[in-house]
């Protein structure tokens, strides 16, 4: 039977992976949807945040009927393994959609703190749209930015349902700590369960705590600089 560190450390990996998949478009998502107006904006806004609102496992389902008919659930595809079903891809391939919206939702809410009027200062100096965004928006949304990914994290680490439909819940191979929790305590190993619910409190509140400094040094400075 696998250890419980080994089980923390590998879910770990897997959120921490989540988080660099979804950094760079959460990060455009967010500040398009902060900075900009535009035709379906809404539409593309209740899109992102669909996943907080459905059922995981109909997440989960969703994924597995979109790769089915992709040809990505079998061990080869055009000679190539490109298989991600019951696979730790499957894994990251679901917190990854699960976490997307806290992330966006909080990144928006970062760039909101950054004074437009700064960034027009930028463009009234000469600087091109992208350089206003990498030395005036960036930075001073740098903090949320931080925040999102931190909370994009703890919802990968604590990601079940849509898991379980498309990755299983394999000891060593897929299982996360979420599903490890669940197995324990159906096998009536109370021990086991108690230990990974609390590192799951302990690493949740941790992160938490941290975003919520964040958030508030973030507030503070944007009103400052107002």
């Amino acid at each position: 039977m696998e250890s419980i560190y080994e089980t923390v450390i590998r879910t770990i990996g897997w959120a921490g992976l989540s988080v660099v998949v979804i950094f760079v478009p959460g990060i455009a998502v967010a500040y398009l949807l902060s900075r900009k107006d535009f035709p379906g904006k809404h539409v593309v806004s209740a899109l992102v945040t669909l996943p907080l609102v459905l059922p995981p496992t109909a997440v989960g389902y969703l994924l597995l009927t979109v790769f089915a008919e992709r040809g990505l659930l079998g061990p080869e595809t055009l000679g190539f393994d490109f298989s991600i079903l019951l696979t730790w891809k499957a894994v990251v391939v679901a917190c990854s959609v699960m976490a997307f919206p806290i992330f966006v939702r909080t990144a928006k809410l970062a760039f909101g703190e950054v004074d437009p009027r700064l960034e027009d200062m930028g463009k009234t100096l000469g600087m091109s749209a992208w350089r206003v965004f990498f030395s005036v928006s960036l930075p001073l949304a740098s903090r949320g930015l931080v925040a999102a990914a931190l909370l994009g994290f703890a919802r990968s680490m604590g990601e079940f349902g849509a898991t379980v439909i498309i990755a299983g819940n394999i000891p060593g191979k897929t299982q996360t700590l979420a599903s490890a929790i669940f197995t324990a305590q159906q096998r009536g190993d109370d021990a086991s369960a108690t230990a990974l619910l609390w590192v799951a409190l302990l690493v949740g509140f941790a992160i938490v705590y941290t975003t919520e400094w964040l958030s508030m040094r973030q507030s503070r400075e944007g009103g400052r600089r107002k």
